[in-house]
């Protein structure tokens, strides 16, 4: 209803409908002024209103979204046109499928680039540590060599007794065989046997294998450890034994741990839970790094593994420096870090708490200043399960 160009009132066509439709209703009502049944007091929406903004106020102030309609108005109340409920719906609902198309993007986005910063965060722990790594192998591989070495120096010796005993065999096998030489034969053999026996070059040869299986074993441990923490293909659930995973961040943070603590290790059975393994073992030497930095001369560093209904606790346990209450509010925080600069991103301990939340699990940490830091970490024994809110 529009009176000198300014907007006086609506009336939808259901309420003309309702008195056209009813008994008697022209002869009742058809005579009166459509003002006398219109709505005075009208949705008015400026043209120039955003389409939000003008949904918000729409449902604020509509009784009646499928039959009341808005009028839309120009400068000071000036009729420009009429409005559907339906129509601005229309709008909402297709805004709202393009944000969501570019928030699942952007979330794509988002995944693809917090898998490369903890990728990033993974080989920048790595090359921390690399020297310390390249020591632990170089250890091994040195008395390997020094074995070898040493072996290849008896095996004159063998070669030796084993000429003696050809010579010896030739000797008894001869067409016609002569005794001065076949007691000469025996002389030479019976003094290089000797020569081993007492010598004990037997039994050194099969230590010095036996050591030099294990060193070969140590660097494929350590080899082995250091692919599966530092590849990124490898992002699949799997099952994996919690107790292999710190045995195996242990040995990569060997060369730092070693020199600051002892380790202590109180393992319960039953620690199979499904995960992905390099990043769960990223997570526990970023902690047990931290736990071994943490500690000033020489100190402990207790693990602890629990089983608690459907999830596994892991007690990381230092007698450190500790943390104020302040520092200990912002150890998840991204970039904050209390390491001088060079030595740490800030970025560890908040991957670290992503990681377990991706595995729905729980990290808390407890510190008294001066005393030591705990972290306690629950992951559920599988994804469809969730953590118990049992207190950690």
């Amino acid at each position: 209803m529009v009176t000198a160009g300014q907007v006086a009132g609506t009336i939808s066509r259901y309420a003309i409908m309702r008195i056209f439709l009813q008994s008697y209703g022209r002869e009742i009502y058809g005579s009166r002024p459509v003002g006398d049944f219109m709505n005075k007091e009208p949705l008015l929406i400026d043209i120039n209103t955003d389409i939000e903004e003008a949904s918000r106020y729409v449902h604020a102030h509509i009784d009646n979204p499928i039959t009341e309609d808005f009028v839309i108005i120009t400068g000071e109340n000036q009729y420009y046109g009429m409005g559907m409920v339906l129509s601005l719906l229309e709008l909402l609902e297709k805004r709202a499928e393009i944000r969501n198309r570019a928030l699942q993007t952007a979330n794509h986005r988002l995944k693809s680039s917090q898998a490369h910063l903890i990728q990033s965060e993974k080989m920048a722990s790595l090359g921390q540590m690399v020297a310390g790594v390249a020591h632990e192998i170089n250890t091994p591989l040195g008395y390997v060599q020094s074995n070898v070495e040493l072996a290849a120096s008896l095996q004159e010796h063998i070669e030796q007794l084993t000429q003696s005993n050809q010579a010896l065999v030739a000797a008894l096998l001869a067409d016609e065989p002569n005794d001065e030489t076949i007691t000469q034969a025996i002389s030479v053999n019976a003094a290089s046997i000797n020569e081993t026996v007492d010598q004990g070059m037997i039994e050194d040869l099969r230590t010095l294998v036996a050591d030099s299986l294990h060193g070969l074993d140590q660097i494929g441990e350590l080899v082995g450890n250091l692919k599966n923490f530092a590849r990124i293909d490898h992002i699949k659930m799997s099952e994996v034994d919690l107790n292999d995973c710190i045995d195996s961040a242990l040995n990569i943070g060997r060369n730092i741990i070693k020199q600051k603590a002892q380790v202590i290790k109180d393992y319960q059975d039953g620690t199979v839970i499904e995960c992905v393994s390099s990043q769960i073992n990223q997570v526990l030497l970023n902690i047990l790094t931290n736990a071994a930095q943490a500690i000033d001369n020489w100190g402990k560093i207790k693990v602890k593994t629990r089983v608690r209904n459907d999830c596994v606790d892991i007690h990381i346990l230092d007698n450190g420096r500790g943390m104020p209450e302040a520092v200990r509010k912002k150890i998840f925080d991204p970039f904050f870090t209390t390491k001088k600069v060079g030595e740490g991103t800030g970025l560890g301990l908040s991957i670290s708490y992503q990681i377990i939340q991706q595995h729905k699990g729980v990290i808390n940490v407890r510190s008294v200043e001066g005393k030591g830091t705990e972290f306690v970490i629950r992951l559920p024994k599988t994804q469809s399960s969730q953590s118990t809110e049992e207190p950690i």
